[in-house]
């Protein structure tokens, strides 16, 4: 038996790296699973469905479009009965140059903003009356450690990772009397496929392994167990947080 066993949940930039891996574990705890992503997320999809446990099925979701997500929503309820946990996770970052902010446009800035903050404020949105007819369900938006520490070069994702804490708490007030739970998961420099693989990245390694409590690189899989959690029951009584995972470089 999985913790999330007759669930439904949608995950947005679901198609490779970290997204990828929360949709094969939440699959692995039992729940059905929309994967969504701007790029083709068929393999994916065809993994989760040979491994066993819950189905998945795929979409591709521009997650800055209204038409979009009422698809996604709408294709959870069709497929699989109602939607239940959705994980904003579709964001910009590991290609996104780092300069200093006064080199940073105003059309990237709100391209961004637009991508990594709006697009929850629309997802989340879309989502509502799917959750609501299911009872409730659980929201985890997957936030960043940059917001409390502000590292040079990445003002812009900075500010959109702040937006989406901001969100949390904002949208977590207005839906707990739904039993709606909203949370999120503020993210470490994570050993992902796309940060492997981008030599940019190599700098940071050693400076972010020393500043952890917990002396090596971060993986994919070092999550999981807090999204899980914060999908499942036993984090009905939580709502409006963000949880810190990397390693204790930020301790609050």
């Amino acid at each position: 038996m999985g913790r999330l066993d007759g669930k439904t949940a949608a995950i947005t930039g679901g198609a490779r790296g970290i997204g990828a891996e929360y949709a094969k574990k939440l699959a692995s705890e039992g729940a059905n699973v929309i994967v969504t992503d701007i790029l083709d997320p068929a393999e994916v999809v065809a993994e989760i469905n040979a491994a066993g446990g819950g189905k998945a099925v795929g979409m591709v979701v521009d997650v800055t479009s209204d038409d979009d997500l009422n698809a996604m929503v709408a294709k959870a309820e069709s497929d699989f009965g109602a939607l239940n946990i959705v994980v904003n996770n579709a964001g910009l970052f590991a290609n996104l140059e780092l300069k200093p902010f006064f080199q940073i446009d105003n059309d990237e800035f709100d391209k961004v903003m637009t991508i990594n903050a709006r697009s929850i404020h629309q997802s989340t949105k879309a989502s509502l009356p799917a959750l609501v007819r299911a009872g409730g369900g659980k929201i985890v938006n997957i936030a960043s450690g940059t917001f409390y520490y502000g590292p040079p070069g990445l003002s812009h994702y900075t500010a959109s990772k702040a937006a989406v804490i901001g969100l949390t708490r904002g949208h977590a007030r207005e839906l707990g009397d739904k039993n709606i739970q909203i949370n999120a998961i503020a993210v470490g420099l994570t050993e992902s496929s796309s940060i492997r693989d981008n030599d940019k990245w190599d700098r940071a390694r050693a400076p972010t392994v020393d500043s952890r409590s917990i002396k090596r690189e971060m993986v994919p899989e070092d999550l999981l167990g807090t999204l899980v959690f914060l999908c499942s029951s036993d984090s009905d009584f939580i709502t409006g947080q963000t949880i810190n995972v990397d390693g204790g470089k930020i301790n609050l």
